[in-house]
């Protein structure tokens, strides 16, 4: 995986979380951003990282959004890996 394959997931991610306003709003209330922020917060990398963060503290989630998205739920761990290491450099 590159880093740009993680950032497609997690913005795929994201988008999976707009299509389910509860977990959306959780997800907002936990970050401290608006929704306004959304699209700005996206070109983050550690935004990006925090929403990947999200799934995976939240099994049943993580694992709906890897059928449907027809990922390994480790793919999701190793993206989440790859855009924290994108911080540190």
């Amino acid at each position: 995986m590159t880093i740009e394959g993680a950032e497609a997931l997690a913005i795929r991610a994201l988008a999976f979380l707009a299509g389910e306003p509860e977990e959306l709003g959780r997800f907002l209330a936990l970050t401290g951003i608006g929704p306004e922020m959304l699209r700005s917060a996206a070109a983050d990398p550690g935004f990006l990282a925090a929403v990947l963060e999200y799934f995976m503290e939240n099994e049943p989630l993580l694992l709906v959004f890897a059928a449907r998205e027809n990922v390994r739920p480790t793919l999701i761990a190793a993206a989440r890996y790859l855009l924290d290491r994108e911080i540190l450099d």
